[in-house]
């Protein structure tokens, strides 16, 4: 084995393995070992899949109704999707990295990237040490790739989950050339980060089928043939960095919050009651970043995929008179918007609402005609609703025009209960 450079940069992949499975597992030990999906929204198709599944060919994103002959057959056990709790697990999870190196790339719900530093002897057992302690404090199983690179650490974490061998931790640094050579050699193109199926397609087409020949290849050639994007790439698998740690996840320019329903709906007053729960869950996700908007679109539809029903798909973008992260203001806009927009007479089964022109709260210009001293007050109100559903949960408060009955809510017959934020919903042990 060739011995790796003390100068080699160590960056870490954290992945959890079949994340929204695993959560379920561990406050259900009886669905271990056991064929389990987590479904969609509206209960519709799989969005996670235990290894029980995989093997049995379900694809990701296959819809429920297409595998309930397989499920029969093999005990499959759908479950729907519960985010309350996957969000807390994963809040827990990266809280826990945090603590293993002074830079932190949270990615997505369930994987980050660590810059563990010039400390290749240490590199791999900080790896272990990572597992062990998510294994332990969380009970959640995950996969540690290391590398000079977030795609090289990409790699590796998917040689440390598909290779039992490597014990769960891959480390691209401690390899000798041969093995990593190899390695390389037998990872489909289509595996690297950044490739999509089109962009492997046409690297299969060029000759280029697996990594060690993409990071083979003239940098400036493929920077031609499809764009700078695959030329970093390259550079990437060559352990040149073009892709920094992001410790601070850039603000989102828009915000979405949208829903499928669970049935069909048809009156104002329903419609209503769902477009305010939309609007508070984005507003919360706009004072959460320190973003105001300046603007809000509101959409409603019927579903395309029934041709027997009339369609009827509206839209309306609504300027706001101050930009702003008001949810009292955004809601009374919203149903402005529904207003106008609604018909009678028709089956709706989709509505959302999108937040945009955000800019920078802590430096939003005010407007000659706005009332610096309401806008003060209505911020410490926010500030305050905002702490009592930190503390109590999202739905302990809300606008009265939300109502209460939730008709318009997604199918969720299988879902477990909200272990770690619901006090109502913990776990009770009886003699």
């Amino acid at each position: 084995m060739v011995a790796a450079s003390t100068e080699q940069p160590n960056i870490a992949l954290i992945d959890g393995n079949n994340f929204y499975v695993s959560c379920e597992r561990v406050f259900d030990p009886s669905l271990r070992d056991r064929p389990v999906v987590v479904l969609s929204n509206n209960d519709g198709c799989a969005v996670a899949r235990s290894n029980e599944v995989k093997a049995l060919g379900v694809t990701m994103g296959q819809p429920w109704f297409k595998l309930r002959d397989l499920a029969r057959e093999y005990g499959i056990i759908a479950l729907s999707s519960n985010y309350a709790l996957y969000g807390d697990m994963s809040h827990r999870m990266m809280t826990l990295l945090g603590r293993f190196a002074p830079r932190q790339e949270v990615y997505s719900i369930d994987e980050c990237f660590l810059d563990l530093g010039h400390r290749c002897q240490r590199a791999t057992e900080q790896g272990r040490a990572m597992r062990q302690a998510i294994a332990h404090d969380l009970g959640l199983p995950v996969g540690v790739g290391i590398g000079p690179t977030k795609t090289l650490a990409k790699l590796a974490n998917h040689v440390a989950k598909k290779r039992p061998e490597y014990g769960g931790v891959c480390n691209f640094n401690e390899l000798g050339r041969d093995e990593r050579e190899g390695l390389l050699a037998s990872i489909a193109v289509g595996e690297v980060w950044g490739v999509g199926s089109r962009s492997a397609e046409r690297l299969r087409a060029l000759g280029i089928t697996h990594v060690a020949a993409l990071r083979a290849a003239s940098p400036r050639r493929l920077q031609q043939a499809f764009s700078v994007v695959m030329a970093r790439i390259v550079h990437e698998l060559n352990g040149i960095s073009c892709l920094s740690l992001e410790e601070v996840t850039p603000p989102r320019q828009t915000i979405q919050a949208a829903r499928s329903f669970g049935e069909a709906i048809f009156d104002r007053e329903t419609l209503a009651e769902a477009i305010s729960s939309f609007v508070r869950l984005a507003s919360g996700r706009l004072r959460q970043q320190a973003s105001l908007a300046g603007a809000l679109h509101l959409f409603i539809r019927t579903s395309p995929f029934r041709d027997q029903d009339p369609q009827y798909a509206p839209g309306i973008t609504l300027p706001l008179p101050h930009a702003t992260d008001d949810e009292l203001l955004l809601v009374r806009t919203a149903l402005e918007g529904l207003t106008r927009i609604y018909r009678p007479g028709f089956a709706y089964r989709k509505a959302g609402v999108l937040l945009l022109g955000l800019e920078d709260g802590r430096r939003a210009q005010g407007g000659l005609f706005v009332d610096a001293e309401a806008i003060r007050r209505r911020a410490m109100l926010m500030g305050t609703v905002d702490a009592l559903r930190r503390r109590f949960g999202p739905e302990i408060i809300h606008v009265a025009s939300e109502g209460r009955g939730r008709r318009w809510a997604g199918r969720s017959g299988n879902r477990s209960p909200r272990y770690t934020t619901r006090w109502e919903e913990l776990p009770v042990a009886r003699a």
